[in-house]
Parts: C-alpha cells; sequence; structure tokens
C-alpha cells in the first residue's frame, strides 16, 4: 500500500511550508498565512475525461 498523499502548497497563499494539523486525516495548516484546511477524497466520477472524448472527435 502506498503513503498517503499531501499537499505540495498551500491553496490560499501558494506557500510551501505545511505541517499536519492535530484533527486528524487529511488537514493541514501553512506557517506562512497561519491557515488550516482539509483535503479530502469524494471519489471517482462515472464519466470519462473530456480529453477521451476529443481524441474520439479528432479536434
Amino acid at each position: 500500500m502506498s503513503e498517503r498523499a499531501a499537499p505540495f502548497y498551500c491553496p490560499y497563499c501558494g506557500d510551501e511550508d505545511l505541517r499536519p494539523h492535530e484533527t486528524g486525516h487529511g488537514a493541514w495548516e501553512c506557517a506562512s498565512c497561519n491557515r488550516a484546511f482539509q483535503l479530502k477524497f469524494l471519489g471517482l466520477l462515472t464519466r470519462g475525461l473530456e480529453r477521451d472524448n476529443v481524441e474520439r472527435d479528432g479536434t
């Protein structure tokens, strides 16, 4: 099994100084802008990728 993915930058300020937040899984805090945020995987989409449709149309 692979490790959990971590964000590369803060979605608010773009800084890379991120640390896991104390609230648990998927929660991160940014030392630069002093914000905390949470990432959550919602699931797979039922529709295909838009790129697949473009390749079939030839455009």
